[in-house]
């Protein structure tokens, strides 16, 4: 064994055992910094495979910015983790089975040999890899990626409307009311008599 493929089992075993956790830990900050490592050791996997740019854009994207936001929307919100879990018990048959299913199409895809295309030639010295990914993917690939944009767009928009409640108990106001106002309404003019005193 080579000591590249000793660090691909590494960062591959960190990985895996990473994601597990994201979705078996009980507390959900946990489970992002548990998020957080697993994007670190794919982004080490992308390094052993010499895709240089996808694994520094997994970590300033993912890592730098997505996470954060994660933690700071997860500390922020009450959460009460005992009502979360309630129905955790009846969604697991359909979890089960959808992961079954997906392990069994990776073994299928792995065992047909669909990416065994043998040995890469060495690239040359002045090739890219940012500039080859950018080429391909806004060229043959780019109804997809607009597609993706406008799914993200949905997604960024459904979420600052899911988080925006109006809170019946907070004082606010109106500038068009104030401005619509009438003097007579709020103005009232009362007549007294003067007190004498003795």
């Amino acid at each position: 064994m080579t000591f590249q493929q000793l660090v691909f089992f590494l960062f591959a075993a960190v990985t895996t055992l990473s994601a597990l956790r994201v979705i078996t830990v009980r507390n959900p900050v946990h489970a992002a910094l548990f998020l957080v490592l697993t994007f670190f050791s794919c982004a080490a996997l992308w390094m052993l495979l010499e895709a240089e740019f996808l694994a520094i854009a997994l970590v300033l994207v993912y890592v730098g910015a997505v996470m954060v936001l994660f933690l700071f929307v997860v500390m922020m919100l009450d959460i009460n983790i005992a009502r979360l879990r309630e129905g955790f018990a009846g969604y697991l048959p359909v979890g089960a089975l959808v992961a079954l299913i997906m392990v069994s199409e990776m073994v299928l895809v792995i065992v047909s040999g669909a990416f065994d295309t043998g040995a890469p030639e060495p690239a040359p010295a002045t090739y890219s890899n940012t500039e080859a990914l950018g080429e391909v993917l806004y060229t043959d690939y780019v109804y997809q990626f607009e597609i993706a944009a406008v799914i993200l767009l949905v997604a960024i928009v459904a979420a600052i409307a899911l988080t925006l409640r109006r809170r019946t108990r907070t004082k606010y106001q109106n500038p068009a009311q104030q401005v619509s106002v009438d003097r007579d309404d709020r103005v009232r003019l009362v007549k007294m008599k003067p007190e004498e005193r003795d």
